[in-house]
C-alpha cells in the first residue's frame, strides 16, 4: 500500500471524519484492526490484509501526531480541508513535473532516433579530422566527428558523419562537412559567406524566421555588406517581424544612401506598420533618387492621399503621368482632382484612364461618375453602359445608367 500523502486520505482509510482528537484516532484504529487483522483473512488474503492494515496502522500515527500538536488536542474540520487542498496543490505539481520529464525524454528519444541513426553502431571509417561544421547548417557551430558511416551499395553508396554539436549528436551527409583548423583563425569574409548562403537557402524553402537568424549571423560577421542587409530585411520582412525590418532597413539605407531599393522597403514596411507619414517620408526619398520611375511618383502620390495632403498628391500623380501614365495612377489623379473641386481635370484622367485600359470596368465607372456631374448626359450614358457590359454585377453603374435615363432631355424627331 503506498504511503498515506495527506489528513483527508489517512481519515478515508480509518473511515473516521473531522473533527477528531488522539482517542477518536485509537477508536478508529481498533475498529479497522478487527476488520482488516490478517488471522482474519480468507485463505489466500492474508497478504492483503497485512499491507491494508500497515497502512491503517501509518495513517492512524500521522493522526496521532497532528491531533497532539494541535490546539486544544483537536483537529478541526477546517484544518483538514487547508491540509488536503495543499496536499493535492503538491500532487498535482509533483504529476506536472513528472509529465514534463516524462515528455522531455520522450522528445530526446524522437530526436536521438531522427538525428543519430548510428548510435549502436561501430564506426566504418576512421576520423581524421575531429572537429567540423555543417556547411548547411552553420548555426550549429563546430561539432566534433564521432564516426565516417556508409550505406547503401553498389554505386548507391552514400558517406554519412555522426557530429555531436552543442545541440545534440546530428547525423548528417559527409560532403556537406567542412573541417575546422584551430591554428588559423576563422575570416569574418568566409564565415558571413557561410551564413549568406545558408540563409539563401532557407529563404528558398521558405523557412523565414531561419533566413533571418543566419542573416544576422552573416550581418555581424560583416556589417558592411549591402546584400547582407537587403536580405536581412526580406527575411524579418516575410517573417512579419515589422519591428525588426524597420530596423534593418535603416542599416540598409545608411549604408548605400543614394540607392532608391532602401527607401522603397522602407515606404512598404512602414506602410504595412501604419505609419503612414513615415511611409511618405520614405516615398519622399525614393522619388529623389530615381525621378524617372513613375511608380515611385504614383505611390507617393497614394500616400499622400491617405494623408489628405490633395495638392501634394496631385503634383506627384501628375508626374508619374508625364512620365509613364497607368490606369491605376490616373485613377487616383482623378480622385485627388475630385478632392479639390476640379471637375474637368478628374474628368481628363478618367479618360485617359479608359484609353489606357479600354477593358478595366472601374475606369469606365470612374468616367461615367465624372461625366454625370457634367452636362455631357450622353456620354454618361455611353461610359455607363460600357462599364455595365464589362461588368454586369456592378448595381452601383446600374442605378446610375437609370438615373441618366431618367433625367436625359427628350428631343422631337426630325420631319
Amino acid at each position: 500500500m503506498p504511503t498515506v500523502l495527506d489528513i483527508e486520505q489517512a481519515l478515508l482509510l480509518l473511515e473516521l471524519e473531522a473533527p477528531f482528537d488522539k482517542r477518536d484516532v485509537q477508536l478508529a484504529r481498533r475498529r479497522q484492526a478487527k476488520v482488516w487483522h490478517p488471522d482474519l483473512a480468507p485463505p489466500g488474503r492474508q497478504l492483503a490484509h497485512e499491507r491494508h492494515l500497515k497502512a491503517i496502522n501509518e495513517a492512524a500515527d500521522e493522526l496521532e501526531r497532528i491531533a497532539e500538536t494541535s490546539r486544544g488536542g483537536r483537529v478541526s474540520a477546517n484544518a483538514v480541508k487547508v491540509s488536503a487542498a495543499a496536499a493535492r496543490k503538491a500532487r498535482e505539481e509533483e504529476g506536472r513535473r513528472a509529465y514534463e520529464a516524462e515528455q522531455r525524454r520522450q522528445a530526446a528519444d524522437a530526436d536521438r532516433r531522427e538525428h543519430d541513426p548510428f548510435a549502436a553502431r561501430t564506426p566504418d571509417h576512421s576520423v581524421v579530422h575531429r572537429y567540423a561544421r555543417c556547411v548547411s547548417y552553420p548555426e550549429w557551430g563546430v561539432g566534433e566527428v564521432a564516426g565516417i558511416y556508409f550505406t547503401g551499395g553498389g554505386d548507391d553508396i552514400q558517406q554519412w558523419a555522426r557530429v555531436r554539436f552543442q545541440i545534440g549528436v546530428r547525423t548528417v551527409p559527409a560532403g556537406s562537412l567542412q573541417f575546422v583548423d584551430f591554428s588559423k583563425p576563422d575570416p569574418g569574409s568566409e564565415r558571413m559567406q557561410r551564413f549568406l548562403t545558408a540563409g539563401q537557402h532557407a529563404l528558398a524553402e521558405g523557412n523565414f524566421e531561419l533566413a533571418a537568424r543566419r542573416f544576422i549571423y552573416a550581418r555581424d560577421a560583416d556589417s558592411t555588406n549591402p546584400a547582407v542587409l537587403r536580405l536581412l530585411t526580406l527575411a524579418f520582412w516575410q517573417a512579419g517581424d515589422l519591428a525588426a525590418a524597420g530596423r534593418a532597413v535603416r542599416d540598409w539605407a545608411r549604408l548605400e544612401p543614394t540607392r532608391p531599393a532602401p527607401h522603397r522597403f522602407a515606404s512598404r514596411i512602414y506602410e504595412e506598420m501604419g505609419a503612414i507619414d513615415l511611409a511618405e517620408e520614405a516615398a519622399v526619398r525614393t522619388a529623389r533618387r530615381a525621378p524617372q520611375d513613375a511608380d515611385a511618383w504614383e505611390r507617393l502620390g497614394r500616400l499622400r492621399l491617405r494623408l489628405l495632403d490633395r495638392d501634394g498628391a496631385r503634383s506627384a500623380l501628375e508626374q508619374a503621368r508625364a512620365i509613364g501614365p497607368s490606369a491605376e495612377g490616373l485613377l487616383d489623379l482623378a480622385l485627388a482632382c475630385h478632392l479639390g473641386g476640379d471637375l474637368g481635370a478628374e474628368v481628363t484622367a478618367c479618360e485617359q484612364a479608359t484609353l489606357i485600359d479600354p477593358g478595366s470596368p472601374v475606369a469606365w465607372s470612374r468616367y461615367a461618375h465624372a461625366l454625370a456631374r457634367t452636362d455631357r448626359v450622353s456620354d454618361a450614358i455611353a461610359a455607363a453602359e460600357r462599364a455595365l457590359r464589362l461588368d454586369r454585377k456592378d448595381a452601383e453603374i446600374a442605378e446610375l445608367l437609370q438615373r441618366l435615363r431618367d433625367t436625359r432631355p427628350r428631343v422631337l424627331p426630325a420631319a
